[in-house]
């Protein structure tokens, strides 16, 4: 292979063969899948790669893991609708281990732009991180206007009761009605590398998400910080002659 050519990486290449091995049927539904050590001296790979494998194959619908017992074929998933919009997802979720911060801020320019508000204009903003088998899966930072934020606990340095979408649904009778939702690739600044865990020099997933009422106004603004090396993004769907 040519040094110009790239060469997925490790855990990418456990991902693929796994999947392979499910859709050629040499594993099939219910059947127990090598424990990390065996993946490690299969693919001679190291801990953190067999597990960011597993995680990943967990994530997108191909394996159950049980803790104790180990990994377990699924089949072929569905559906990945879900994974596509992670915008959206993670506002169904409920911080339960609490924000990492709260507070009022300048809003960011692109996220000025997306709420309509002049520079300069200040947001409640929100902040906190996602962790999945003991991994930092991705941050998650919401900005609303001041007067949306008025009697909800969105506020508060303190877990959610619910989902922010079900929290405002709750107390605000705010029913979203669309999404529009801009995915991009970059490194990951200080900040995000730090609380992510990962290189300044590691590429990360943006999903930049306006959220919109019936009547096209945006309500208030989500970015979902993805580690490049754990999720990748796929859609079904159908083509019309």
């Amino acid at each position: 292979m040519s040094s110009l050519e790239f060469q997925p990486p490790k855990y990418a290449r456990l991902v693929l063969e796994i999947r392979r091995q499910i859709e050629e049927g040499e594993l099939r539904p219910g059947d127990a899948l090598p424990s990390e050590t065996q993946l490690m001296r299969e693919f001679a790979v190291g801990r953190s790669t067999a597990v960011r494998a597993l995680q990943i194959l967990q994530q997108d619908g191909w394996i159950t893991r049980e803790h104790g017992r180990g990994s377990f074929v699924r089949g072929r998933p569905v559906t990945r609708e879900h994974h596509t919009r992670p915008g959206l997802a993670v506002l169904e979720q409920s911080d339960s281990a609490g924000p990492l911060s709260v507070g009022t801020v300048e809003a960011p320019s692109q996220v000025a732009g997306l709420l309509n508000l002049d520079a300069g204009e200040r947001v409640v903003m929100r902040r906190w991180l996602n962790i999945r088998d003991g991994i930092a899966s991705d941050l998650v930072t919401c900005w609303f206007p001041p007067a949306l934020v008025q009697g909800t606990y969105l506020d508060r340095n303190k877990p959610l009761p619910a989902g922010v979408r079900e929290h405002l649904r709750t107390v605000k009778d705010l029913r979203l009605d669309h999404v529009t939702e801009r995915l991009s690739a970059r490194l990951a600044s200080g900040s995000e590398a730090e609380l992510l865990k990962i290189s300044t020099s590691d590429p990360v997933l943006s999903a930049l998400a306006s959220l919109h009422d019936a009547a096209d106004t945006p309500r208030f603004v989500v970015e979902v910080v993805m580690p490049g090396t754990l999720h990748e993004l796929e859609d079904v769907y159908s083509v019309s002659d």
